[in-house]
């Protein structure tokens, strides 16, 4: 991107460094439209960098996150100075989310997308009882546990890694299925699953043992079940400086 081509459509969290970051970061460069754009900059943590990551999937724009925030595992260093030259040496990652399609015991279907992961969760005092179908067939019959997600490589260190599932490389044809807390079979640690598998949960016994589905913080109440498969049609771009992107990251992570 020629430096005098780039047009920024800056997004900020609510919060105030946040706030302080974009007043300075606009005066400086100004602030584009997001139909004018050539890229995204998001001011905050990953949090934020999720939610503008699915508000503008529809623009098609790269998106250069600089951390305002606690985490940042998909931002970059926050700098005022120097913002026009690093964005043309950014590289870029394109990652394809996973598209959930939950039904509720009432009959509602809730479709979302996840950039992270697909959580399946207890929602009461009780463990929940899972089936596990891939590909249409039946993999576990009952899964007693507090939970259980589907991760993308680009979620593997976020809530995955923190129920001890296996960090996947960026380029990885792979999703990690990965167990919350299982109680029995009390050894069973997950799988991984190749990118095009489908994924579908049931949930035994949703009355005694409710359970709820969350798509990146989007959660759906009493779900009986939930089919889970990744969208390769919806591509996300996110911008990292070099020798920091995703997959050094990924890396660093599990030599830390």
């Amino acid at each position: 991107m020629p430096k005098t081509k780039i047009r920024i459509a800056f997004r900020a969290s609510q919060t105030p460094a946040a706030q302080t970051a974009l007043a300075e970061l606009t005066a400086r460069y100004d602030q584009s439209d997001l139909a004018e754009a050539s890229v995204i900059v998001a001011l905050g943590g990953d949090g934020f960098m999720l939610q503008t990551l699915h508000e503008t999937q529809s623009a098609g724009l790269p998106v250069y996150g600089m951390n305002c925030g606690t985490v940042g595992f998909l931002m970059n260093a926050f700098e005022v100075e120097g913002l026009t030259e690093r964005l043309p040496l950014a590289e870029e990652t394109v990652i394809n989310p996973l598209h959930m399609r939950a039904t509720t015991a009432q009959g509602r279907v809730v479709e979302a997308l996840a950039i992270n992961e697909v959580s399946i969760l207890r929602a009461g005092p009780q463990a929940a009882k899972l089936a596990i179908h891939v590909d249409g067939k039946l993999r576990l019959a009952e899964l007693v546990c507090d939970g259980a997600l589907l991760c993308t490589p680009a979620g593997s260190t976020a809530y995955n890694y923190s129920a001890h599932g296996p960090i996947l490389p960026i380029g990885a044809d792979v999703l990690a299925l990965t167990a919350v807390a299982a109680f029995r079979p009390r050894r069973w640690r997950g799988a991984l699953l190749p990118k095009t598998a489908v994924v579908r949960v049931d949930v035994l016994d949703p009355v005694k043992r409710p359970v709820m589905a969350d798509a990146d913080s989007r959660s759906v109440d009493d779900v009986v079940s939930v089919e889970i498969r990744s969208e390769p049609s919806i591509c996300h771009r996110i911008l990292f400086d070099p020798g920091h992107g995703l997959e050094e990251r990924l890396l660093s992570e599990q030599f830390a």
